[in-house]
């Protein structure tokens, strides 16, 4: 059984999927990945590894918690020499918290050794999973990354690229992944887009991240987006130069990155599918604004996610933006299994209204989704314990009616707000708010620099707010006799 963070003793939020980082070449390879994946840490904090080889063999560091835990210990980098590295940082969608589930994964195969990574989730992994054990397949861990690891092993193709090209073929759902050989990084982007990844270069040396402030934190440039479907084989040559190849899909599908990368994942500082989030979510705020308009005496974020649309709200709204709610960083994994006595502080040990912005103010609190609503509930109260005489609650994005299948760990569909309540007035009433208003689909395409929602080619995924599943979802057709498997088969954020 996993652990269960302080940070989230309500399991209200959505977490974080995973992030990978891999460079090619480079001298510092592992010290530079450490430090990419310092960076890439708000996409998940159960978990980091990192995989190296130093042109003899490779070498493997998996640590739970977090990457400054460990990584940051010159005895632990000195066990991780070599030119080329990939890394991982992990949030666990399904199943077991465990070592073992712990990325990259790394197996020797007729090709020569190969380590995995991957951010995503696989919608048929169980179905191949099964295949595979049925075929005689021995399993070592509860991944769905274990998967490709054996298909590639079973591939008939001759070369690693394309074992790895012809391995990914099989898999569905969203995915951005890093496979390292003795003499290849690879890269591989899901046909449809939904998971980010870019590419940059450091002192000539090429690189690919889930995100662009993995770049900036080492100083590389940010080269382009990894595009849908797309495979890039950067290989070390006889010579010592570096060759790099793409493999594009030959009908490739319009991109559909997901939307959630913009509301909630993606670091504010980050650059995703060509558009900075925090100016992206900044729009969102002004969009809500305008939308759903209230008279009111300030606008609070509820820190972290919800403040750069809240400065959006308050510039449009003309209502002064003030933090009336302070933030303890502080607070994580410090209570594994809370106490119900420590539960009942609520939000206090994370958030704390600071009253003297509040107090005898209509307060508007703006934050970027709500999902089961109960961390909503203890917020409003703590304000309207401050002294608020109002309390408006405005969300920097739709209902989430729908839960996720692509490495974002979501709540069953019936546990999630939207679907508890038959009305906004309802959920208004549970929370506790004087009124509550969503930003609406066609207001938060339009804050990522799209259209108006086209219904029969949406631009993005979204999924969590319309149903509208951009891939099948073959372990979910599966028959109810096997359904019970998804809860040991470990997704990968």
């Amino acid at each position: 059984m996993g652990e269960t963070p302080f940070d989230d003793i309500d399991g209200d939020t959505l977490h974080e999927e995973c992030g990978v980082f891999g460079i090619l070449g480079h001298p510092d390879a592992a010290t530079l990945t450490a430090l990419g994946l310092h960076a890439l840490q708000h996409r998940g904090q159960e978990a980091a590894g990192l995989v190296c080889f130093d042109g003899r063999q490779f070498h493997t560091e998996k640590r739970m918690g977090l990457v400054g835990d460990h990584y940051t210990d010159p005895a632990v980098l000195a066990r991780l020499p070599g030119h080329m590295a990939i890394g991982h940082v992990r949030y666990s969608t399904t199943g077991e918290t465990a070592l073992r589930n712990v990325q990259p994964l790394f197996a020797e195969l007729e090709v020569g050794g190969i380590a995995i990574a991957h951010n995503g989730n696989f919608t048929n992994g169980l179905t191949l999973r099964r295949q595979l054990i049925a075929d005689g397949a021995i399993c070592q861990s509860t991944s769905d990354t274990e998967v490709v690891l054996h298909l590639i092993a079973r591939s008939r193709q001759v070369s690693s690229s394309d074992r790895f090209i012809d391995a990914i073929r099989h898999v569905e759902g969203g995915y951005s992944m890093l496979a390292l050989t003795r003499t290849k990084l690879i890269a591989a982007r899901d046909p449809i887009g939904i998971r980010p990844l870019v590419m940059g270069e450091l002192d000539g040396k090429p690189i690919f991240c889930s995100e662009t402030c993995a770049l900036d934190i080492i100083g590389a440039r940010y080269i382009r987006d990894v595009e849908n479907g797309e495979v890039v084989i950067c290989e070390i040559q006889p010579d010592g130069s570096i060759s790099v190849e793409s493999r594009k899909a030959e009908n490739p599908t319009p991109e559909r990155l997901c939307l959630f990368e913009y509301v909630y994942f993606a670091r504010p500082d980050s650059v995703v599918g060509g558009r900075n989030v925090y100016t992206a979510r900044k729009a969102m705020g002004v969009n809500l604004a305008r939308e759903a308009p209230v008279a009111a005496d300030v606008v609070v974020p509820v820190p972290d996610g919800g403040t750069p649309a809240a400065i959006g709200f308050a510039q449009e709204s003309g209502i002064p933006f003030e933090l009336g709610i302070i933030r303890n960083h502080y607070v994580g994994r410090t209570f594994i299994e809370p106490t119900q006595q420590i539960r009942a502080f609520g939000v206090k040990l994370k958030h704390s209204a600071n009253r003297a912005m509040i107090e005898g103010k209509r307060v508007v609190l703006v934050d970027d989704s709500i999902v089961r609503g109960t961390t909503s509930v203890k917020i409003v109260q703590m304000i309207r314990d401050a002294g608020a005489t109002e309390v408006h609650i405005r969300v920097a994005s739709p209902m989430i009616f729908y839960p996720d299948f692509y490495g974002i760990d979501t709540p069953d569909a019936e546990k999630l707000l939207a679907n508890q309540h038959e009305s906004l007035e309802a959920m208004c009433r549970f929370i506790g708010a004087d009124s509550l208003a969503f930003l609406s689909l066609d207001g938060l395409y339009h804050a990522v620099g799209g259209e108006a929602r086209n219904d029969a080619s949406p631009q993005f995924t979204d999924h969590y707010f319309t149903g509208d599943y951009p891939t099948r979802l073959r372990d979910r057709e599966a028959p109810a006799s096997n359904v019970h498997h998804l809860a040991v088969m470990a997704g990968n954020g």
